[in-house]
This record gives C-alpha cells, sequence and structure tokens, in this order.
C-alpha cells in the first residue's frame, strides 16, 4: 500500500467526517461512532460547560506540536473561549473516550502529546467499564475513586454523576 502524505495546509482546508488526527504528514482515523462513547462525549461537554468560567469544546482540532493536530474527544478552557478555530493554546483539560478498538499504545501516545504540548490535565474515560483515569506527566494513569479532578481542583465531578 502506498501511503501519500498530506500537507499542513491541506489537512487544515479538509473536513473529514468524523475528523482526523494528523501526525506529520499522515492521516490517522480515530475510533468513533458507538453509542456509549458519543454519550459521554456530550455528557463530558455538558458536565464541563455547567462549571463556573470552564468552556468545553467537542472534538476541536488541537495543534500539539508543529507537525501534530489531535481531536480530542472534549477539551476544556478556563477564563475564555480560544477566538482561533484550530486551538493551539494548550487547554487546561483534554478528555479521551475510550472505544472498544482503541490501542493501550496509541491511546498512550496521545496523552503523552498532550503533556508535551502543556495539557495540565488529561482524562481518559472508558464507558463499558465505567473506569476514570487521571493520567500522570510521569506516564502514569491513576484510576479515579469516586471522584475524578484537575489538579488544582476547580473541576471535580463523581464518577457516579460521569457514569450514571
Amino acid at each position: 500500500m502506498i501511503e501519500t502524505l498530506v500537507s499542513v495546509e491541506e489537512y487544515l482546508r479538509t473536513e473529514y467526517r468524523p475528523d482526523v488526527d494528523y501526525v506529520g504528514g499522515h492521516l490517522e482515523v480515530r475510533n468513533v461512532g458507538e453509542k456509549s462513547h458519543g454519550k459521554l462525549e456530550l455528557k463530558i461537554t455538558n458536565l464541563l460547560n455547567g462549571t463556573p468560567n470552564v468552556f468545553a469544546f467537542l472534538e476541536t482540532r488541537l495543534k500539539v506540536s508543529p507537525t501534530n493536530y489531535r481531536v480530542p474527544d472534549v477539551c476544556a478552557y478556563l477564563d475564555g473561549e480560544p477566538d482561533e478555530e484550530v486551538f493551539t493554546a494548550p487547554p487546561i483539560l483534554c478528555v479521551e473516550i475510550l472505544s472498544p478498538e482503541d490501542r493501550f499504545g496509541r491511546t498512550m501516545k496521545v496523552v503523552e502529546e498532550y503533556f508535551r504540548m502543556g495539557v495540565e490535565n488529561v482524562w481518559v474515560l472508558d464507558p463499558l467499564q465505567k473506569i476514570a483515569y487521571n493520567c500522570e506527566l510521569s506516564g502514569g494513569w491513576q484510576a479515579a475513586a469516586g471522584r475524578i479532578a484537575t489538579r488544582d481542583g476547580r473541576i471535580s465531578f463523581s464518577l457516579e454523576t460521569i457514569f450514571g
């Protein structure tokens, strides 16, 4: 199979359905589409938007490095909505929601890219197992017990609220 490199400019002006990640000139398909994934994506977005001074966005392109763009399931900013269409400033939080087809290695790579960009908080949610992970800059994932929160505590939800 021959892979065609895509320029950043072409990626940014093209609308993909569903949207794809852009990694070093290659397009990476994201696993989306299951009902449980979509419902949790919407629920987290609504919970975040219901939190004072939090602005949450569903599946919005995020420039994580000069050659890579990711499309987090949900990302959130504090104290103001970014003006740009493709985000370049690190959000306070990125949320990835697992689909049954997701591979651990790919998810870890995406989480690491968020941290390298400067994102302070990354959550990985598993809607089927009803587990929430608070990812750490060191590479570890800590399963939340009862609640999940950002490091500064400004954003916090019970697991019952998220998965109930």
